[in-house]
């Protein structure tokens, strides 16, 4: 078994040979033509700022609106995470997932061209107390159904075999028909090897509350470390809440220990958000809240695989066996964690990843 380590030279200064070839393999363009497109990049037009650095919103002379990433000259992972992108993403497609149209490599310049999402990201809405409202259950599921669906291809139906790494509500984009989009692949990896492979990794990266136990302490990463991150999502849209806000304060939960412990209390219709509690869709709705809790067992072995959730998500498999002991029942305290304390500090706004370990 074989496992892509970072997917370019280790040099983070310059652009070598091998890197150019990769780049070669998408459309290439100019600087001036997205500086114009953006007004040269703009303070108005800025969507948001990562580790990566800023993304800016851009218009091509036809009308099409474009995103652009533009690599912070200061960010010291940038080049890394900008190649791994390109490399990773390039070679996919797939409704679900945001498409790359090219990049610039000039003056100095390293950008990424997406196409844009008129409806920023799914935190923008799910955590907002009026923009959730626009959410009611057939929009939430149709997005749950939509990121199984792209996992379910980075996993098992693309070329490569991919774990995302950093599934989380702000890397879910939305289309203007409210379809979401998984974004943000700098700190994927190619997998190779048997269905139940882990890779182990001294460097973690992803996002607090969204890190199975598996690899916030240990660094072991596999295609479960995603349907974890999924089941959290799940849960965070059904709930309209955070996972890494507290829950019953004198217990410190997390939404995931939150959720269990009402479904212990056989009281789960409790965590429902009230903007969408409706008797014509609880059934599908708590149906979703169970295969969330199976998402976040806290043993690997007991999670199911992506394609077995999205099985059950549209009912082909009916019956849901009872779920265990989930992960990170407590809110997730690593700041004992050598690996936690020397990891990128971070912060989320609409589709800029950042690394993090600790809560925001």
């Amino acid at each position: 078994m074989k496992v892509s380590g970072a997917l370019l030279p280790q040099k983070k200064t310059t652009v070598g040979e091998q890197t150019q070839m990769k780049l070669d393999e998408l459309p290439l363009f100019e600087f001036e033509k997205l500086s114009t497109a953006t007004n040269n990049f703009h303070a108005s037009n800025l969507l948001g700022k990562g580790g990566f650095g800023p993304v800016y919103k851009g218009q091509w002379e036809d009308g099409q609106e474009i995103a652009v990433k533009r690599l912070s000259k200061a960010s010291g992972q940038g080049v890394e995470e900008f190649m791994n992108e390109v490399v990773v993403i390039s070679k996919l497609q797939h409704r679900n997932l945001v498409r790359l149209l090219g990049c610039c490599i000039e003056r100095d310049e390293q950008m990424l061209v997406y196409e844009f999402m008129p409806n920023k990201s799914l935190d923008a809405f799910l955590f907002d107390p009026q923009q959730r409202k626009v959410l009611d259950w057939k929009k939430r599921f149709k997005i749950i159904e939509g990121i199984a669906r792209g996992i379910l291809y980075l996993h098992r139906d693309s070329r490569l075999r991919i774990i995302h790494r950093d599934l989380k509500a702000s890397n879910i984009l939305l289309d203007d028909e409210m379809n979401p989009k998984i974004s943000d692949f700098g700190l994927a990896r190619i997998f190779r090897g048997g269905e139940d492979d882990e890779a182990n990794t001294k460097r973690v990266v992803g996002t607090y509350g969204y890190m199975p136990p598996e690899y916030a302490m240990e660094g072991l990463f596999s295609e479960k470390s995603d349907v974890y991150s999924f089941g959290v999502l799940l849960l965070e849209i059904v709930s309209g809440r955070r996972n890494t806000s507290f829950y019953n304060h004198e217990q410190s939960l997390s939404l995931v220990g939150y959720a269990w412990k009402l479904w212990n209390e056989k009281n789960i219709t409790s965590l429902i958000d009230p903007e969408i509690k409706d008797s014509c869709f609880e059934k599908s709705i708590l149906r979703c809240i169970h295969i969330g809790l199976l998402c976040v067992q806290e043993l690997t072995k007991e999670r199911p695989t992506i394609s077995t959730v999205v099985l059950m998500l549209i009912s082909e498999i009916t019956h849901l066996p009872p779920p265990g002991q989930v992960a990170f029942v407590h809110k997730q305290n690593l700041h004992s964690s050598e690996s936690s304390q020397k990891s990128h500090q971070s912060n989320s706004n609409n589709n800029v990843t950042l690394t993090e370990l600790e809560g925001r």
